[in-house]
């Protein structure tokens, strides 16, 4: 029985947790074999990017991740941890999942052995603490787990997680004296010129010799952030000292400084595990209390590892797929990134912190932060409406309830806080195609009034008078002006269809009208779209392969290329901008081959073809812009050429930054062959399907499935389509055909179908 079990990858723990009537249990398949968390955390060399990915445990959507930090002062990456890297400080319980930005870093812990002494090191961020060597080889992570022999103390450390805790065992080499160091000043870098960061206050309270208790405040990425924690040990320190600079308290109960540690002394029983449970909270020590006596009740770690992975596999489960060993992780590795974020921040009373400090109840106890907008919009949330239509509803809450207590929905929510970071009001795309794809448990007319709301008052990045005055973004008014005018103009379309949905006329007319600014740029002299200033002149010298960054420039990290094609809203008028589809196509063909050049790129610009940059969201959906014109079978060739040169099942995995998700979601869909060009429209344009099946398993019971005959090798190109067993001659799919269950099949062969010419284009709507 036993041996059986084991083969289909279930515990004996678990049987004692209620046998097979158990939900962990209902899993058999076991999908988490296919996930490798190492996938994103490490370029081969210092200059292409990797993905920003941790490989720590965590659950799904959870506010835990619990990860080793290779980086004193975390910066590039922004994880926290670098493959390439040969030590680490210690884990920390929060972390980002490959964002451009840092933050977080929460509550580092580290065993070590030996005399107890502190050693300053430097402040380059790869000496300074009790650092550890580590090999690779003694390294492992699955979904929900992670492990690590710190070779300088012969200690092998374990950790897992539940939504709010996170759970640690050392094993200690011998029974000698070891140590544990808490620190709470373990943070971001502190002396950037452009990512401020400090810490305002540090608590720690000893409330016995096997808990103690408590919480920093800290300024960063976001802005404001007080976290609590409470922390239970398996058995009892001898001894502990509280460390603040060059200061030592010794067996004090309680301590408050901004730089503040504790190191607590093990001198018995240390051929023994040391087991620690961490429960933290956004909102109160209480908060974390009850996070804690709830989600973990004893000291068994295995049965948490067994439950994470348990939990890991229910979540996945929602997509069946066959392929090659390759193609299988990186698709569940995908899936898994995407399901890390947005996180839940709520305490599991449903308590939450508010962005006006208010501590507020969420009634379904989840209330949702972490929402990179500007990249998850493309792909990821249009995916959750597939695979995670009730957390799309949570996901929607959460978001209106900024609206409620801010005044507009989120741009770059971050622990529950605005950050601003980037541009455009995504949160709008989101909400509309939930709309449209119906949704359930979202208060329409509340979301309607907050994307109208959020599209009329001006707050940063957005200062819509400026657009009504001018019909554009000046420049020399407001910095990444081409860019802003192209995405509002998105949004704004956005907003029209919606307001034309629920009858409300003057409003679609006003945002129909403003959705349309996006051709006061172009300029059909270059062909490009092009920085104007207020006094409707073109800003020059105009090269279009420069790019931007943050500011200071029209384009937001991209250039003039990469933007001509942000108009998924109006492709059809776009094309009649251009001239037409022959100068339309035309175009693409040059962007696709015109080599990008070292001196024109810059940091956040990667994974090229042509300028075409993968690594960036600007570029993601352009490749299926050919479905729009009579050469699709070009859509195919480059979908595939991405899927097969810019992504691998190593650590250097992705071309980019993973973006919570969006890098992922990209490869998820293209690799069973069509992609949301405009993510509300419910139309998904054609590629290339990479994978011999894909099954998406939807919330209404139905399932929708993808059947790849000739998959593989040099066959990238259809041949033909049949759904539910008909001849299909479109080059794209609705959100409709999915949802009622359908079955497509394609045909690959090794050329072009040139008679795909003559198949329907994508709509205008799929409604």
């Amino acid at each position: 029985m036993k041996k059986l079990l084991s083969t289909l990858g279930i515990s004996l723990a678990l049987l004692s947790q209620g046998g097979l009537n158990n939900p962990a249990m209902a899993q058999v398949k076991d999908y988490t074999k296919y996930v490798n968390p190492f996938i994103g955390t490490g370029a081969v060399d210092s200059i292409s990017l990797s993905g920003s990915n941790f490989p720590g445990a965590c659950v799904p959507f959870g506010l835990v991740q619990l990860s080793p930090d290779t980086r004193e002062y975390p910066d590039d990456p922004c994880s926290g941890y670098d493959y390439k890297d040969a030590t680490i400080l210690g884990f920390s319980h929060t972390h980002l999942n490959g964002t451009g930005c840092p933050d977080l870093y929460d509550f580092l812990f580290m065993p070590f052995g030996g005399e107890l002494k502190w050693t300053p090191g430097s402040d380059d961020g790869k000496t300074k603490g009790f650092r550890s060597k580590f090999r690779h080889s003694t390294e492992k992570a699955a979904p929900g787990y992670y492990s690590v022999v710190l070779d300088d103390y012969n200690i092998k450390a374990e950790m897992t997680a539940t939504e709010h805790c996170g759970m640690h065992r050392y094993i200690f080499a011998n029974n000698n004296p070891y140590h544990l160091i808490v620190d709470l000043d373990h943070s971001l870098v502190r002396t950037s010129p452009y990512r401020y960061c400090k810490i305002l206050s540090a608590h720690v309270r000893v409330i016995d010799n096997k808990t103690i208790e408590g919480y920093r405040i800290i300024s960063g990425w976001a802005k404001l952030r007080k976290i609590y924690f409470r922390a239970e040990f398996s058995r009892p320190f001898d001894s502990h000292i509280f460390k603040s600079g060059k200061n030592e308290f010794p067996d004090v109960p309680v301590a408050n400084n901004p730089d503040l540690k504790i190191i607590m002394n093990f001198n018995h029983d240390n051929d023994k595990p040391l087991i620690v449970r961490v429960g933290i909270s956004s909102v109160s020590e209480e908060g974390a209390r009850e996070n804690l006596s709830t989600e973990i009740k004893d000291f068994d770690f295995d049965k948490i590892a067994v439950n994470a992975k348990a939990i890991w596999n229910k979540e996945l489960s929602c997509m069946d797929v066959e392929g090659t060993d390759k193609q299988k992780t990186i698709f569940y590795t995908g899936l898994y990134h995407l399901f890390i974020q947005p996180n839940n921040i709520a305490d599991v009373s449903g308590h939450y912190l508010s962005t006006d400090n208010s501590i507020q109840t969420a009634p379904d106890k989840k209330h949702y932060s972490t929402f990179s907008l500007w990249d998850t919009y493309r792909a990821a949330h249009p995916l959750y409406t597939l695979v995670e239509e009730a957390r799309t509803a949570e996901f929607v809450n959460s978001m209106l309830r900024q609206y409620d207590t801010y005044g507009y929905l989120p741009v770059w929510q971050l622990w529950g806080t605005e950050t601003y970071c980037m541009i455009g009001n995504h949160a709008i795309p989101v909400i509309v195609d939930a709309y449209f794809k119906g949704i359930k448990g979202i208060d329409y007319q509340h979301a309607y009034e907050a994307i109208v709301g959020s599209s009329k008052v001006s707050h940063k990045n957005a200062p819509f008078n400026l657009l009504d005055k001018y019909g554009y973004f000046p420049e020399d008014l407001q910095t990444e002006s081409v860019s802003l005018t192209l995405e509002i103009a998105y949004d704004d379309w956005c907003v029209a269809q919606m307001a034309k949905k629920m009858g409300k006329e003057e409003d679609y007319q006003y945002f129909i009208k403003r959705s349309n600014d996006y051709k006061n740029l172009f300029d059909k002299s270059t062909g490009f779209f092009r920085g104007k200033n207020s006094k409707n002149e073109w800003l020059v010298p105009f090269n279009p392969l420069v790019y931007g960054d943050n500011g200071g420039y029209p384009f937001t990290e991209g250039n003039a290329w990469q933007y001509l094609w942000y108009v998924p809203q109006d492709v059809y008028s776009f094309m009649d901008l251009m001239g037409g589809e022959k100068q339309f196509t035309e175009k693409l063909d040059t962007f696709f081959t015109l080599q990008a050049k070292p001196n024109d790129v810059n940091g956040n610009a990667s994974g090229f073809i042509g300028q075409y940059a993968h690594g960036n969201e600007p570029s993601h959906h352009i490749v299926y812009l050919y479905d729009y014109t009579r050469e699709p079978w070009k859509a195919q060739y480059y979908s595939a050429k991405v899927m097969n040169d810019l992504y691998n099942d190593q650590s250097s995995g992705y071309s980019g930054n993973e973006d919570c998700g969006q890098m992922s979601a990209w490869y998820l869909f293209s690799s069973m062959g069509f992609y949301p060009v405009n993510p509300a429209n419910g139309i998904y344009c054609f590629g290339s399907p990479q994978l011999k099946s894909a099954t998406i398993n939807l919330a209404n019971g139905k399932q929708f499935r993808v059947i790849t005959e000739n998959a593989g090798t040099n066959n990238i190109y259809i041949q033909k389509i049949l759904l539910n067993g008909k001849p299909y001659k479109k080059n794209y799919i609705t959100y409709s055909d999915i949802l009622s269950g359908s079955t497509i099949e394609f045909f690959m062969g090794n050329k072009p179908n040139k008679k795909m010419a003559e198949y329907e284009k994508p709509p205008f709507v799929s409604r």
